[in-house]
């Protein structure tokens, strides 16, 4: 288990902050190790802002959205948009929390099968999966289904797959396997080393795609016609991939309305810092590779930050003078 507390980011890349505000912020985190950077960067900023930060609180995803309603925390850095539109109307919409600048663009979602048994079967539709044949070759546990491994409970992206089994008719011919994602991912993994049929579901960017190569070792599968839940709207369609099925995702910034209509500076620096797709892909495979630990992640926070320290600059500079 993640400690639920962390250390105060410390030291400073850029002169002494002026003092913005008395209040103390509180970051809100997911507990996944791969969201831990970003929140980091973000946390540095605010000090040179001159904002109070505490230590990261660590809450599930939905708790997150929660306890930002509630005055328990002040903002997330890992806001997938559209996925977590459904936390954000539960806990009192734009009036209470709201969504800043683009933190992560364009991540994608999918699912996958190795690419041996895709050239094998022909199968490039989850649709496919119909077929009771080319169900029970993804069948693990025996009961001739084919084995998905799926979304961690709570995340938003299990509402979807779920959605799916039911508008795509697989309900009986697909059953998905649930529980801490990276608990069950491994397993995947070493199923398609294997040679194993495997069919399962993962997003970019992360370490996952580092290990099993999209058009290498596995291949994204598409759907006939998207088919999202709840009134979810987004784009699906991936130039390259085809319709994916799920949303571009867009990660952002949502902090507490009242805290953002107080704090001029800290929003827009929320509205102005970008981390590019490549910097998180090479951070999440050092993860990978068990570079995890708090201080190691908190260096890198750092090291990046001094890399981009000319963009850095103009972001602190825009955000004082946003005051």
């Amino acid at each position: 288990m993640r400690s639920i507390f962390y250390s105060i980011l410390v030291g400073s890349v850029l002169s002494a902050p002026t003092v913005f505000a008395s209040e103390k912020v509180i970051p809100a985190w997911d507990g996944i190790t791969e969201n831990l950077m970003q929140t980091y960067i973000v946390d540095e900023g605010l000090r040179q802002l001159g904002y109070d930060v505490a230590d990261p609180v660590q809450l599930q995803i939905q708790l997150a959205y929660v306890a930002m309603a509630k005055g328990d925390a002040t903002f997330f850095a890992a806001y997938a948009e559209p996925i977590h539109d459904q936390y954000l109307k539960e806990n009192g919409g734009d009036a209470v929390l709201t969504r800043l600048g683009h933190i992560a663009a364009d991540s994608i979602q999918g699912y996958l099968i190795d690419k041996k048994t895709a050239d094998a079967t022909g199968v490039k539709y989850i649709e496919d999966f119909k077929d009771p044949e080319k169900a029970k070759l993804f069948d693990i546990d025996g009961n001739g289904k084919a084995d998905l491994y799926g979304c961690e409970p709570g995340w938003g992206c299990e509402v979807i797959i779920e959605h799916h089994l039911d508008s795509y008719g697989l309900r009986d011919a697909v059953e998905e396997k649930q529980g801490g994602y990276f608990a069950i991912i491994p397993d995947a993994i070493e199923r398609i080393k294997e040679g194993k049929p495997t069919l399962y579901y993962t997003w970019t960017p992360l370490w996952v795609s580092s290990i099993l190569r999209p058009g290498k070792e596995v291949v994204f599968l598409n759907v006939k016609k998207a088919e999202l839940p709840n009134g979810m709207t987004g784009n699906t369609t991936v130039d390259g991939l085809g319709n994916l099925g799920f949303p571009v995702m867009q990660q952002r910034i949502v902090a507490t309305t009242s805290f953002v209509k107080e704090n001029s500076s800290a929003k827009k620096l929320f509205e102005l810092v970008q981390i590019p797709t490549e910097d998180l892909s090479a951070e999440d495979l050092r993860i990978y590779k068990g570079e995890n630990s708090n201080d190691q992640v908190k260096q890198r926070a750092l090291e990046w930050i001094s890399t981009n320290k000319l963009k850095w600059a103009e972001w602190i500079a825009e955000a004082k003078a946003a005051n």
